[in-house]
């Protein structure tokens, strides 16, 4: 049995184009199609190479340094072995299995993500085209990955278990030890006194509570802070980011302790003025508020995923393990 394949002319004329990339030209002809590894009963070929790694290998040659194309090549070229390799390692075992996936399923694959992907049949393989994926490679793209859900399905579900003690260590690390620090989001607006007089005090201290009238009335605390702030935040709406209650001061600490996300507070005597603050929020990042219940599954999907990823480049390395290879270069 052979991975090769037959391809039309101009997919062979861009393997031959990609070849004279790593060998001399006395060599090309001999090079062609040679056998570049041995797979238990298999055999990968110069071609099946090329073929995968074309979109690659002519990123390579248009992007790297001149002084570093043959390099980047030689590294990629092995990298390339390397997944084909493992593909057909893959493939022997669902093939021992009896396991295969037919055209219908491809088919059915592809018009699925064509749906997705709102467009039609024609613009998505024009698209392919532009990419440098032919229908067929795309297609046997497609195969290979069904065949590898269908043997994680069969060979690797059953070893991934994703218990409570390992959910509840991650949200603790992630989620809890984050929330526990105090960090408070806060906005401000801020009424200075011109002079040094009683009356301008007095006409600083009436612009404030006008302003914080009108924001426990419901108006939006930003447009208010850009309108009516003294301060340099009022450009940004009044917004001064994070601060731990460490660096508050004094004053600061008197307005907004105590206050609940979304609250407003009293209007607090400074030496720049009046000023009064909104806490956005008590934890610095909402996000991290989330409590264990509301976010478990999703810490259990992603720690799922995870270790089913490593458990299959467990498998495939058992699989390498046992398997006759040998490297022609």
């Amino acid at each position: 049995m052979s991975v090769s394949v037959k391809f039309p002319l101009h997919v062979l004329c861009a393997a031959l184009c990609l070849l004279a990339c790593f060998h001399p030209p006395v060599a090309r002809a001999e090079m062609v199609d040679r056998i570049i590894a041995i797979v238990n009963d298999d055999v990968i070929t110069f071609t099946d190479l090329n073929r995968e790694g074309a979109a690659l290998f002519r990123r390579i040659t248009q992007e790297a340094p001149p002084e570093q194309i043959e390099r980047a090549l030689l590294q990629a070229r092995e990298e390339m072995l390397s997944s084909l390799i493992d593909k057909l390692i893959v493939a022997q075992r669902a093939k021992k299995l009896g396991i295969s996936v037919g055209d219908p399923e491809v088919d059915n694959a592809i018009r699925n993500i064509i749906e997705r992907n709102k467009t039609t049949a024609e613009k998505f393989w024009q698209q392919m085209a532009l990419m440098g994926s032919s229908e067929h490679d795309y297609r046997q793209l497609i195969r290979s990955q069904i065949l590898q859900d269908r043997l994680i399905d069969y060979e690797i579900r059953s070893r991934v278990v994703v218990n409570e003690e390992r959910i509840r260590e991650f949200y603790e690390k992630n989620y809890a030890r984050k929330m526990k620090e105090d960090a408070y989001h806060v906005l401000q607006m801020g009424f200075a006194w011109r002079e040094n007089t009683q009356a301008a005090k007095d006409e600083a201290r009436r612009r404030a509570e006008e302003a914080r009238q009108q924001a426990l009335a419901g108006q939006d605390f930003r447009s208010l802070a850009q309108q009516s702030s003294d301060l340099p935040s009022a450009k940004d709406g009044g917004d001064i980011g994070v601060f731990k209650k460490s660096e508050m001061a004094a004053y600061m600490k008197t307005g907004i302790l105590g206050l609940q996300a979304g609250q407003i507070s009293a209007i607090q005597e400074t030496p720049a003025g009046y000023q009064f603050f909104k806490l956005l929020s008590d934890r610095g990042d909402v996000g991290l508020q989330a409590s264990y219940e509301t976010v478990k599954e999703q810490i259990r999907q992603r720690l799922y995923e995870e270790a089913l990823k490593s458990q299959f480049q467990k498998w495939v390395k058992e699989l390498r393990d046992q398997a006759y290879i040998k490297k022609i270069l």
